[in-house]
C-alpha cells in the first residue's frame, strides 16, 4: 500500500538519496537568486521535495512565495515551523522544540498537530537513537536526521557522520539526511539528501 509520502511524491520510495532542497529565503537574497532561478535549478537537478524556510518576510509574502513554488514545481512543498501557513503548503517540518511548544507530551502534541494538518505531510528533526525510537511511535511521514557533517550555516552540536547509515536503518519512517549534505553524497539507508546552500554551488 502506498504511503502518504509516496502519494504526495507520485512514485514508490525504492531508491535512495533523492534530492530534497531547503529553500531558505534569506540565503536566496544573499546570493541574489530569484525564486524563478530557484525553480529553474529544481527542474534541472530533479529535486523531489522543497522545504521553504523564511524568517524575514511578512506572512503575506511567505504565502505568495509558497503559492508560487506550488504552481511552478509539481512536487511537495514543505513549510518549516509555521503551522499557520499549512493551507498553502503540502506539509510541515518541525524541530523537537516545536513539538514541545505544542505540548510537553509528544503523543498529545502529535494529535493536536495532526488535527490541523489532516493528511498533509509531517516531518520531525531527530539527532540520536533515542529521538528516532521515539519518532517511530509517532504518526510522521518522514524524519530529518543530522547533522551529517559540520555546516557553516548552523551551529551544530551533534555530528552523526559515519553512524548515519546505522541510525537511518532503525527508523521506520523515511529518512532525510540533514547538515553538510551534498547532492552527490551516497549515504546508505537514507532516502533523501537534504541540501541547503550546497545546492547553489
Amino acid at each position: 500500500m502506498q504511503t502518504n509520502l509516496e502519494k504526495a511524491l507520485g512514485f514508490e520510495l525504492k531508491a535512495f538519496n533523492y534530492l530534497y532542497v531547503l529553500c531558505d529565503y534569506e540565503t536566496l537574497l544573499k546570493k541574489s537568486i530569484t525564486l524563478e532561478k530557484f525553480v529553474q535549478l529544481c527542474h534541472e537537478k530533479d529535486v523531489k521535495i522543497v522545504q521553504y524556510r523564511d524568517k524575514i518576510s511578512t506572512i503575506e509574502e511567505q504565502k505568495n512565495n509558497l503559492l508560487y513554488l506550488k504552481e511552478k514545481l509539481n512536487i511537495p512543498i514543505i513549510i518549516n515551523d509555521k503551522i499557520e501557513l499549512i493551507e498553502f503548503a503540502d506539509g510541515l517540518h518541525l524541530g523537537q522544540e516545536d513539538f514541545e511548544k505544542v505540548h510537553k507530551d509528544k503523543k498529545l502534541a502529535m494529535k493536536l498537530i495532526r488535527m490541523k494538518l489532516k493528511n498533509k505531510l509531517l516531518g520531525l528533526s531527530t539527532h540520536n537513537e533515542k529521538e528516532i525510537l521515539e519518532a517511530n511511535t509517532l504518526d510522521l511521514d518522514m524524519i530529518g536526521l543530522g547533522a551529517y557533517k559540520n555546516t557553516s550555516t548552523k551551529d551544530v552540536s551533534t555530528i552523526i557522520g559515519e553512524k548515519m547509515p546505522y541510525l537511518a536503518k532503525i527508523s521506520k519512517h523515511p529518512v532525510c539526511a540533514i547538515g553538510g549534505v551534498k547532492i552527490e553524497d551516497l549515504i546508505k539507508n537514507v532516502n533523501f539528501n537534504v541540501v541547503g546552500s550546497a545546492f547553489y554551488d
